[in-house]
Protein backbone atom coordinates (compact mmCIF):
# COMPACT_ATOMS: atom_id res chain seq x y z
CA UNK A 1 0.00 0.00 0.00
CA UNK A 2 1.02 3.61 -0.54
CA UNK A 3 2.38 5.66 2.37
CA UNK A 4 -0.15 8.34 3.33
CA UNK A 5 -0.06 11.17 5.84
CA UNK A 6 -2.29 10.95 8.92
CA UNK A 7 -2.54 13.01 12.10
CA UNK A 8 -3.23 11.44 15.48
CA UNK A 9 -4.56 13.39 18.47
CA UNK A 10 -4.59 12.14 22.04
CA UNK A 11 -5.58 13.63 25.38
CA UNK A 12 -5.55 11.08 28.17
CA UNK A 13 -7.16 10.53 31.53
CA UNK A 14 -4.45 12.54 33.27
CA UNK A 15 -5.83 15.68 31.56
CA UNK A 16 -2.34 17.15 31.47
CA UNK A 17 -2.46 18.21 27.84
CA UNK A 18 -3.06 17.36 24.19
CA UNK A 19 -0.58 15.62 21.91
CA UNK A 20 -0.76 15.62 18.11
CA UNK A 21 1.53 13.79 15.70
CA UNK A 22 1.97 13.67 11.96
CA UNK A 23 2.86 10.26 10.57
CA UNK A 24 3.30 8.58 7.22
CA UNK A 25 1.91 5.06 7.12
CA UNK A 26 0.77 2.30 4.80
CA UNK A 27 -0.70 0.35 7.70
CA UNK A 28 2.30 -1.94 8.09
CA UNK A 29 4.99 0.74 8.34
CA UNK A 30 4.70 4.00 10.22
CA UNK A 31 7.09 6.95 10.30
CA UNK A 32 6.83 9.85 12.75
CA UNK A 33 7.13 13.11 10.82
CA UNK A 34 6.39 15.69 13.49
CA UNK A 35 4.58 16.46 16.70
CA UNK A 36 3.05 19.24 18.74
CA UNK A 37 1.67 19.49 22.26
CA UNK A 38 -0.43 21.99 24.16
CA UNK A 39 -1.70 22.21 27.72
CA UNK A 40 -5.42 22.10 28.35
CA UNK A 41 -6.51 25.58 29.44
CA UNK A 42 -6.82 25.65 33.26
CA UNK A 43 -10.50 26.64 33.28
CA UNK A 44 -11.36 23.92 30.78
CA UNK A 45 -9.31 21.35 32.66
CA UNK A 46 -11.10 22.22 35.90
CA UNK A 47 -14.50 21.68 34.31
CA UNK A 48 -13.43 18.41 32.71
CA UNK A 49 -11.99 17.11 35.98
CA UNK A 50 -15.24 17.87 37.77
CA UNK A 51 -17.20 16.04 35.09
CA UNK A 52 -14.84 13.04 35.00
CA UNK A 53 -15.01 12.81 38.80
CA UNK A 54 -18.79 12.38 38.78
CA UNK A 55 -19.92 15.98 38.99
CA UNK A 56 -23.31 16.91 37.58
CA UNK A 57 -23.42 18.85 34.33
CA UNK A 58 -26.13 20.62 32.34
CA UNK A 59 -26.79 19.90 28.68
CA UNK A 60 -25.51 23.40 27.93
CA UNK A 61 -22.23 22.79 29.77
CA UNK A 62 -21.85 19.42 28.04
CA UNK A 63 -22.16 21.09 24.65
CA UNK A 64 -19.74 23.85 25.63
CA UNK A 65 -17.09 21.33 26.69
CA UNK A 66 -17.53 19.27 23.52
CA UNK A 67 -17.15 22.38 21.35
CA UNK A 68 -14.21 23.76 23.35
CA UNK A 69 -12.28 20.51 23.02
CA UNK A 70 -13.03 20.31 19.31
CA UNK A 71 -11.65 23.83 18.95
CA UNK A 72 -8.53 22.96 20.97
CA UNK A 73 -7.88 19.85 18.90
CA UNK A 74 -8.31 21.83 15.67
CA UNK A 75 -6.01 24.61 16.87
CA UNK A 76 -3.25 22.14 17.69
CA UNK A 77 -3.68 20.43 14.32
CA UNK A 78 -3.27 23.76 12.53
CA UNK A 79 -0.16 24.45 14.60
CA UNK A 80 1.26 21.05 13.65
CA UNK A 81 0.61 21.70 9.96
CA UNK A 82 2.34 25.09 10.21
CA UNK A 83 5.31 23.56 12.03
CA UNK A 84 5.76 20.78 9.47
CA UNK A 85 4.98 22.86 6.39
CA UNK A 86 2.35 20.39 5.22
CA UNK A 87 -0.90 21.45 3.59
CA UNK A 88 -4.19 20.08 4.87
CA UNK A 89 -4.86 18.57 1.43
CA UNK A 90 -1.80 16.35 1.90
CA UNK A 91 -3.26 14.70 5.03
CA UNK A 92 -5.65 11.82 4.43
CA UNK A 93 -7.34 11.96 7.84
CA UNK A 94 -7.13 12.84 11.51
CA UNK A 95 -7.66 10.15 14.14
CA UNK A 96 -8.79 11.83 17.37
CA UNK A 97 -9.34 9.80 20.52
CA UNK A 98 -11.23 12.60 22.28
CA UNK A 99 -11.31 13.27 26.00
CA UNK A 100 -12.80 10.47 28.05
CA UNK A 101 -15.15 11.89 30.68
CA UNK A 102 -16.81 8.64 31.74
CA UNK A 103 -15.94 5.03 31.01
CA UNK A 104 -18.17 2.34 32.50
CA UNK A 105 -17.81 -0.92 30.55
CA UNK A 106 -19.46 -3.01 33.27
CA UNK A 107 -22.64 -0.94 33.51
CA UNK A 108 -26.01 -2.14 32.22
CA UNK A 109 -25.86 -1.11 29.47
CA UNK A 110 -22.10 -0.51 29.19
CA UNK A 111 -20.94 2.81 27.77
CA UNK A 112 -17.98 5.12 27.26
CA UNK A 113 -18.12 8.84 26.52
CA UNK A 114 -15.45 10.96 24.85
CA UNK A 115 -15.82 14.68 24.15
CA UNK A 116 -14.31 16.65 21.27
CA UNK A 117 -16.54 17.60 18.34
CA UNK A 118 -15.21 15.83 15.25
CA UNK A 119 -17.39 17.93 12.95
CA UNK A 120 -15.72 21.07 14.29
CA UNK A 121 -12.24 19.60 13.85
CA UNK A 122 -12.99 18.62 10.25
CA UNK A 123 -14.57 21.98 9.39
CA UNK A 124 -11.76 24.06 10.93
CA UNK A 125 -8.86 22.02 9.54
CA UNK A 126 -10.30 20.93 6.21
CA UNK A 127 -9.29 17.34 6.98
CA UNK A 128 -11.50 14.26 7.28
CA UNK A 129 -11.66 13.46 11.00
CA UNK A 130 -12.39 10.14 12.70
CA UNK A 131 -13.55 10.07 16.31
CA UNK A 132 -15.57 7.82 18.64
CA UNK A 133 -13.31 4.78 18.33
CA UNK A 134 -14.54 2.95 21.43
CA UNK A 135 -18.27 2.52 21.14
CA UNK A 136 -18.42 0.03 18.23
CA UNK A 137 -16.27 -2.36 20.25
CA UNK A 138 -18.59 -1.89 23.25
CA UNK A 139 -21.65 -2.50 21.08
CA UNK A 140 -20.06 -5.85 20.29
CA UNK A 141 -19.68 -6.75 23.96
CA UNK A 142 -16.15 -5.39 24.44
CA UNK A 143 -14.65 -3.04 26.98
CA UNK A 144 -13.94 -0.40 24.33
CA UNK A 145 -10.39 -0.36 25.71
CA UNK A 146 -7.54 -0.69 25.46
CA UNK A 147 -7.33 -0.08 21.71
CA UNK A 148 -3.61 0.59 21.46
CA UNK A 149 -2.52 -3.11 21.72
CA UNK A 150 -3.28 -3.60 18.01
CA UNK A 151 -0.81 -0.82 17.23
CA UNK A 152 1.74 -2.22 19.67
CA UNK A 153 1.50 -5.52 17.81
CA UNK A 154 2.15 -3.75 14.51
CA UNK A 155 5.22 -1.78 15.60
CA UNK A 156 6.81 -3.69 18.48
CA UNK A 157 6.28 -7.42 17.96
CA UNK A 158 9.48 -9.46 17.95
CA UNK A 159 9.61 -12.81 16.12
CA UNK A 160 11.45 -14.61 18.94
CA UNK A 161 11.29 -12.48 22.08
CA UNK A 162 8.51 -11.90 24.62
CA UNK A 163 7.79 -8.23 24.93
CA UNK A 164 5.30 -6.60 27.28
CA UNK A 165 4.51 -2.98 26.53
CA UNK A 166 3.25 -0.96 29.47
CA UNK A 167 1.70 2.40 28.74
CA UNK A 168 1.82 4.53 31.88
CA UNK A 169 -0.52 7.43 31.30
CA UNK A 170 -3.27 8.38 33.73
CA UNK A 171 -4.10 4.67 33.77
CA UNK A 172 -1.51 1.93 33.19
CA UNK A 173 -2.22 -0.77 30.63
CA UNK A 174 -0.17 -3.63 29.28
CA UNK A 175 0.12 -5.37 25.92
CA UNK A 176 1.59 -8.87 25.92
CA UNK A 177 3.41 -9.66 22.68
CA UNK A 178 4.34 -13.33 22.97
CA UNK A 179 5.54 -14.91 19.69
CA UNK A 180 3.10 -17.51 18.41
CA UNK A 181 0.29 -16.53 20.81
CA UNK A 182 -2.67 -14.15 20.57
CA UNK A 183 -1.98 -10.61 21.73
CA UNK A 184 -3.29 -9.79 25.19
CA UNK A 185 -3.96 -6.28 26.45
CA UNK A 186 -5.78 -4.76 29.40
CA UNK A 187 -5.69 -2.03 32.04
CA UNK A 188 -3.80 -2.92 35.22
CA UNK A 189 -4.55 0.05 37.48
CA UNK A 190 -3.58 3.69 38.04
CA UNK A 191 -0.54 5.01 36.25
CA UNK A 192 0.18 8.69 36.84
CA UNK A 193 -3.34 9.67 37.82
CA UNK A 194 -3.08 9.42 41.60
CA UNK A 195 0.56 10.55 41.59
CA UNK A 196 -0.36 13.74 39.74
CA UNK A 197 -3.44 14.30 41.88
CA UNK A 198 -1.48 14.11 45.14
CA UNK A 199 1.40 16.23 43.85
CA UNK A 200 -0.92 18.94 42.52
CA UNK A 201 -2.94 18.99 45.74
CA UNK A 202 0.10 19.52 47.99
CA UNK A 203 2.64 21.37 45.84
CA UNK A 204 0.63 23.02 43.08
CA UNK A 205 2.88 21.38 40.49
CA UNK A 206 1.09 19.35 37.79
CA UNK A 207 3.31 16.31 38.37
CA UNK A 208 6.24 15.08 40.42
CA UNK A 209 9.18 16.13 38.23
CA UNK A 210 11.87 13.43 38.28
CA UNK A 211 10.07 11.87 41.28
CA UNK A 212 11.70 14.54 43.48
CA UNK A 213 8.88 14.48 46.03
CA UNK A 214 8.52 10.69 46.09
CA UNK A 215 12.25 10.20 46.61
CA UNK A 216 12.07 12.27 49.82
CA UNK A 217 9.54 9.88 51.31
CA UNK A 218 9.30 6.25 52.35
CA UNK A 219 6.80 3.59 51.40
CA UNK A 220 4.08 3.09 54.01
CA UNK A 221 3.36 -0.67 54.16
CA UNK A 222 -0.13 -0.30 55.64
CA UNK A 223 -1.24 2.23 53.05
CA UNK A 224 0.29 0.18 50.24
CA UNK A 225 -1.61 -2.89 51.41
CA UNK A 226 -4.89 -0.95 51.46
CA UNK A 227 -4.28 0.36 47.96
CA UNK A 228 -3.41 -3.08 46.61
CA UNK A 229 -6.50 -4.63 48.20
CA UNK A 230 -8.78 -2.86 45.71
CA UNK A 231 -11.00 -5.67 44.31
CA UNK A 232 -10.83 -4.33 40.73
CA UNK A 233 -7.12 -5.17 40.60
CA UNK A 234 -7.89 -8.88 41.02
CA UNK A 235 -10.50 -9.03 38.26
CA UNK A 236 -9.59 -11.18 35.25
CA UNK A 237 -8.96 -9.63 31.84
CA UNK A 238 -10.37 -8.21 29.67
CA UNK A 239 -10.84 -5.17 31.86
CA UNK A 240 -10.50 -1.40 31.71
CA UNK A 241 -10.91 1.43 34.18
CA UNK A 242 -10.45 5.15 34.69
CA UNK A 243 -11.06 8.16 36.87
CA UNK A 244 -14.56 6.83 37.66
CA UNK A 245 -12.89 4.44 40.15
CA UNK A 246 -9.39 5.70 40.86
CA UNK A 247 -10.04 9.27 41.92
CA UNK A 248 -9.50 11.60 44.88
CA UNK A 249 -12.36 10.10 46.90
CA UNK A 250 -10.98 6.59 46.38
CA UNK A 251 -7.54 7.65 47.62
CA UNK A 252 -8.80 9.71 50.55
CA UNK A 253 -10.87 6.77 51.80
CA UNK A 254 -7.66 4.77 52.21
CA UNK A 255 -5.65 7.44 54.01
CA UNK A 256 -5.55 7.75 57.79
CA UNK A 257 -5.04 11.50 57.54
CA UNK A 258 -1.71 11.94 59.31
CA UNK A 259 0.65 10.65 56.61
CA UNK A 260 3.53 12.84 55.46
CA UNK A 261 3.05 14.21 51.95
CA UNK A 262 6.28 12.72 50.61
CA UNK A 263 5.49 9.31 52.13
CA UNK A 264 2.15 9.16 50.33
CA UNK A 265 3.85 10.13 47.06
CA UNK A 266 6.42 7.38 47.55
CA UNK A 267 3.70 4.86 48.37
CA UNK A 268 1.62 5.81 45.34
CA UNK A 269 4.69 5.32 43.15
CA UNK A 270 5.21 1.88 44.66
CA UNK A 271 1.51 1.12 44.16
CA UNK A 272 1.72 1.88 40.43
CA UNK A 273 4.87 -0.22 40.07
CA UNK A 274 3.48 -3.12 42.12
CA UNK A 275 0.16 -3.23 40.22
CA UNK A 276 2.08 -3.48 36.94
CA UNK A 277 4.61 -5.99 38.26
CA UNK A 278 1.89 -8.30 39.60
CA UNK A 279 0.55 -8.73 36.07
CA UNK A 280 3.96 -9.12 34.44
CA UNK A 281 5.31 -11.67 36.93
CA UNK A 282 3.09 -14.40 35.51
CA UNK A 283 5.10 -14.49 32.29
CA UNK A 284 8.57 -15.82 31.57
CA UNK A 285 11.17 -13.07 31.77
CA UNK A 286 11.50 -10.92 28.68
CA UNK A 287 11.46 -7.22 27.84
CA UNK A 288 9.24 -4.67 29.56
CA UNK A 289 8.96 -1.61 27.33
CA UNK A 290 7.52 1.52 28.93
CA UNK A 291 5.76 4.34 27.10
CA UNK A 292 3.69 7.32 28.19
CA UNK A 293 4.54 9.94 30.78
CA UNK A 294 5.57 7.31 33.33
CA UNK A 295 8.63 6.62 31.21
CA UNK A 296 10.09 9.89 32.56
CA UNK A 297 9.72 8.84 36.22
CA UNK A 298 13.12 7.49 37.30
CA UNK A 299 11.85 6.07 40.59
CA UNK A 300 9.00 4.25 38.88
CA UNK A 301 11.35 2.70 36.33
CA UNK A 302 13.78 1.71 39.08
CA UNK A 303 11.02 0.07 41.11
CA UNK A 304 9.77 -1.86 38.08
CA UNK A 305 13.29 -3.17 37.49
CA UNK A 306 13.63 -4.14 41.15
CA UNK A 307 10.27 -5.90 41.25
CA UNK A 308 10.96 -7.75 38.00
CA UNK A 309 14.42 -9.34 38.31
CA UNK A 310 15.48 -11.01 35.10
CA UNK A 311 13.46 -8.61 32.97
CA UNK A 312 15.01 -5.97 30.75
CA UNK A 313 13.16 -2.75 31.61
CA UNK A 314 13.52 -0.06 28.94
CA UNK A 315 11.35 2.43 27.07
CA UNK A 316 9.72 2.00 23.70
CA UNK A 317 11.99 4.79 22.48
CA UNK A 318 14.88 2.37 23.02
CA UNK A 319 12.98 -0.07 20.77
CA UNK A 320 12.45 2.52 18.04
CA UNK A 321 9.02 4.02 18.83
CA UNK A 322 8.88 7.39 20.60
CA UNK A 323 7.41 6.74 24.05
CA UNK A 324 5.66 10.11 24.24
CA UNK A 325 4.19 9.93 20.74
CA UNK A 326 3.02 6.31 21.01
CA UNK A 327 -0.67 6.83 21.79
CA UNK A 328 -1.21 9.68 19.34
CA UNK A 329 0.55 7.60 16.67
CA UNK A 330 -1.80 4.74 17.48
CA UNK A 331 -4.87 6.83 16.70
CA UNK A 332 -3.34 8.05 13.44
CA UNK A 333 -2.82 4.37 12.57
CA UNK A 334 -6.36 3.50 13.65
CA UNK A 335 -7.66 6.26 11.35
CA UNK A 336 -5.82 4.56 8.50
CA UNK A 337 -7.48 1.27 9.45
CA UNK A 338 -10.91 2.90 9.43
CA UNK A 339 -10.56 4.55 6.02
CA UNK A 340 -9.28 1.30 4.55
CA UNK A 341 -12.18 -0.66 6.08
CA UNK A 342 -9.91 -2.71 8.31
CA UNK A 343 -10.70 -3.74 11.91
CA UNK A 344 -9.05 -1.67 14.63
CA UNK A 345 -9.84 -3.69 17.75
CA UNK A 346 -8.34 -6.90 19.10
CA UNK A 347 -11.12 -9.01 20.65
CA UNK A 348 -8.53 -10.84 22.78
CA UNK A 349 -7.75 -7.48 24.40
CA UNK A 350 -11.19 -5.87 24.60
CA UNK A 351 -13.47 -8.90 24.85
CA UNK A 352 -15.56 -7.93 21.81
CA UNK A 353 -17.36 -10.71 19.94
CA UNK A 354 -15.49 -9.97 16.72
CA UNK A 355 -13.06 -7.58 15.07
CA UNK A 356 -14.68 -4.40 13.75
CA UNK A 357 -13.98 -1.26 11.79
CA UNK A 358 -14.00 1.51 14.41
CA UNK A 359 -14.91 5.17 14.54
CA UNK A 360 -17.25 7.81 13.20
CA UNK A 361 -16.06 9.64 10.08
CA UNK A 362 -16.58 13.42 9.74
CA UNK A 363 -15.93 14.92 6.31
CA UNK A 364 -14.87 18.56 6.01
CA UNK A 365 -17.44 19.37 3.31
Amino acid sequence: MVMEHYIGIMSGTSLDGIDAVLVATDGARIELKGGASAPIAPALRKRLLALASGGTVTARAWGELDAALGQAYADLTLQLLADTGLNATEVRAIGCHGQTVWHQPDADPPFSLQLGDGNRIAALTGITTITDFRRKDMALGGQGAPLVPAFHQCVLSHPERLRIVVNIGGIANITVLDPGRPVLGYDVGPGNMLLDLWCRRHTGAPFDQDAALAQKGRVLPGLLARLLSEPWLALPAPKSTGRELFNAAWLDARLEGHEAVADVQATLTEFTAAAIARQVQGFAAGELLVCGGGGHNPLLLARLAALLPGWRVATTTDAGVDMEAMEAMAFAWLAHRTLHHLPGNLPAATGARRPAVLGAVHFPD
